[in-house]
């Protein structure tokens, strides 16, 4: 559908942010102006919450205050992100559809007063951003200035009313057929929940005790495809006038109820925001975390960081500010992994609203300030990257993911509430990303042929073709880690019977698992290894497994906790218990070196991250961040991208982007 690349229309990668005009005055357009052009400004992202002024009352649109904006930009040589501005429905929707305001699973209708206040399941809803989504595309579709288009903002609102339930219903029968099939697949003869006509069936309200498992995941399962119809619907009527790309933004990790595998097949352009949730090092794993997930998505194509916060850490009810140095590093550690460039939230900061300490490019104080200077910095930057566009990243290992996996770990009445499936993925992720390798995410149904080493660490729910997927793969030759809990629920959230996990995979693993055993809360026990371990436990049978590690107490004490088993041309390992982080590297390191995954770049010292970027005629491009406080030699000589210079060694907390030789 699209006729050129989004770095094509750019000349390079894109460089920029939100921009909210609408918020000032001429003065500070002017300013603005100048001040783009002075951090090299290429891309700024138009419209997102602008709804009540584009359309100040129903179906009457003024589009005056947008042409200019649109032209000014044009003029100063930025291109435009388009957004809709479905996000944020006005005060007068609130009035005049007050039945398609979301429903919390208690029963209370929200009304406006914030963003994100709509049911997207609602008719009125629906055919309003459908139809001003059409309005803009009729009258911008071909603008000069304009490069994509971005539908909505970070979808997230999940909703309880009637409308849902009416279109769960529809979801439910598309699905299951029958009501015998559904009550076959939720259980329903268990406590007296058998339903015998539809209207019966409800969203997952609010109700006296635990919700039924299976209605829970059917639920997430709804609302994601749901939302991905209202997203198909705007992206269709913008494909109607216009032929840029269309994408939406999506939000890492589990902010959104979203099968991101399924929207990233339907985006023209992955697109996603990101911000860390934690200080430092971690900062800049949790950066790896959500830029490698977002590559992933799109099948390993281009994507692009549609957000990050310019000077903001959000860690655990603070707002922190970034060190010096940090928009950079983070701002590469998006583009080494595949990023076609990096947009902040916003362009300027906000005087008033609710978003007000939100960092931004420009902030309160102005241009004669340490952020802007960075900001600046970082723009020549990334402009010096231009022929990076294009090239993609190449990863021989990969930590598997799959929405219904998630959505199974977070259901009622699970044995521990310590199973947390996001931080469960970040830890796999980062004991990767520490000892220096590229990773992808997969889903376990997919293709695993190209990777050498697979981990497998939150699979509560598999299903029978993902099993006999894990199977075929270590069969073929690949090395595989499962760890704990994995395949013990189908597709249905029916238990494993028999032991766990699923049949197919439980022959590749070579154990059969009998009993789950959580461990008490601070609970650390000692594996035969001296490795040790915390949080869950696994009473298990080896069925022709080697044990590698034992318990050493309790009913399981020489049991086996950490076994490995050769099977066909490859191997795969069972994880039992959480392993302290030192146990967990130094399992990590074994499984790296037994399946012959190297480092991007051996011989850097741990805290240096390396990743190569491939173009398809064979060039290549070493991205180093150095994320430790010394100078480190690099392993040979070579052309660094940032300073047009020959580069010899990383400056302490510094960045190459180096052409391979």
């Amino acid at each position: 559908m699209t006729t050129r690349r989004l770095t094509d229309r750019l000349g390079g990668l894109a460089f920029g942010g939100d921009y909210n005009p609408e918020q000032w005055g001429p003065e500070v357009w002017k300013e603005d102006d100048e001040l783009m052009g002075r951090a090299r400004v290429n891309l700024a992202t138009v419209g997102v919450f602008s709804w009540a002024l584009l359309e100040p009352e129903e179906g009457r649109y003024d589009f005056g205050w947008l042409d200019g904006h649109l032209d000014r930009l044009h003029a100063a040589g930025v291109a435009v992100d388009l957004a809709t501005p479905t996000a944020s429905p006005p005060p007068w929707f609130t009035l005049a559809h007050p039945d398609a305001m979301p429903v919390t699973p208690e029963g209370t209708r929200l009304t406006h007063g914030s963003r994100d206040t709509y049911c997207v399941a609602a008719p009125a809803y629906r055919l309003a951003a459908r139809r001003i989504a059409g309005a803009l595309a009729e009258r911008y579709g071909d603008h000069p200035a304009l490069a994509l288009w971005h539908v909505h903002n970070e979808y997230v609102t999940l909703c309880h009313c009637d409308h849902t339930a009416a279109a769960f219903r529809v979801w439910l029968r598309a699905r299951h057929g029958s009501l015998d099939a559904l009550n076959d697949s939720w259980g329903t003869a268990f406590w007296s929940q058998h339903y015998t006509s539809w209207e019966q069936v409800l969203p997952p309200r609010a109700t006296q005790w635990h919700q039924n498992p299976g209605l829970l995941v059917d639920f997430r399962r709804f609302w994601s495809d749901e939302t991905l119809a209202a997203y198909r619907e705007q992206r269709d009527a913008i494909r109607a006038h216009s032929d840029r790309p269309v994408t939406t933004n999506l939000m890492l990790p589990g902010y959104q109820n979203l099968d991101l595998w399924a929207f990233g097949r339907e985006v023209d352009l992955v697109t996603v925001d990101h911000y860390p949730t934690e200080p430092g090092v971690g900062a800049a794993a949790d950066t790896a975390f959500g830029a490698d997930r977002a590559r992933s998505f799109g099948g390993g194509a281009p994507w692009l960081l549609m957000e990050q916060g310019t000077n903001t850490v959000y860690a655990k009810g603070r707002v922190l500010a970034k060190e010096p140095g940090e928009i950079l590093r983070h701002t590469l550690g998006h583009i080494a992994r595949g990023s076609e460039g990096a947009l902040f939230f916003q362009w300027r900061q906000s005087r008033a609203g609710a978003e007000q300490w939100h960092s931004a490019m420009v902030p309160h104080a102005g241009p004669d300030s340490r952020i802007f200077r960075e900001v600046e910095a970082v723009g020549e930057a990334v402009a010096r990257l231009g022929e990076l566009a294009g090239s993609t990243v190449r990863a021989r290992a990969a930590v598997l993911h799959d929405s219904d996996a998630w959505w199974a770990m977070d259901v009622d009445g699970l044995p521990s509430t310590e199973l947390d499936y996001h931080a469960t993925l970040s830890r796999a992720h980062r004991v990767l990303w520490d000892a220096g390798v590229t990773v992808d995410f997969a889903h376990p149904e997919q293709d695993l042929s190209d990777y050498r080493l697979v981990l497998a660490p939150a699979l509560l729910l598999l299903s029978d073709a993902g099993a006999a997927n894990l199977r075929r793969y270590v069969e073929g030759g690949g090395t595989l880690l499962v760890q704990h809990t994995a395949g013990a629920v189908d597709e249905r959230m029916h238990a494993r019977l028999g032991g766990y996990p699923a049949a197919p995979l439980r022959e590749a693993l070579g154990v059969r698992v009998e009993e789950y055993r959580p461990l008490r809360e601070d609970e650390h026990i000692a594996l035969s290894d001296g490795s040790r371990a915390t949080a869950w436990s696994e009473s298990l049978r080896t069925e022709g497994a080697q044990t590698v590690a034992a318990y050493t107490h309790g009913m399981l004490a020489d049991g086996p906790a950490l076994t490995r088993h050769r099977f066909g041309a490859g191997q795969a390992w069972y994880l039992s218990t959480r392993l302290d982080d030192t146990g967990y590297a130094a399992l990590a390191a074994r499984l790296i070196a037994e399946s012959g995954v190297v480092p991007e770049l051996p011989g850097l010292p741990a805290g240096v991250e390396a990743v190569t970027r491939h173009a398809s005629d064979g060039r290549r491009w070493h991205v180093l961040i150095n994320h430790r406080a010394e100078a480190v030699p690099l392993p040979e000589s070579a052309h660094d991208l940032l300073t047009g210079a020959q580069a010899n060694e990383l400056a302490p907390g510094g960045c190459a982007v180096l052409r391979a030789h």
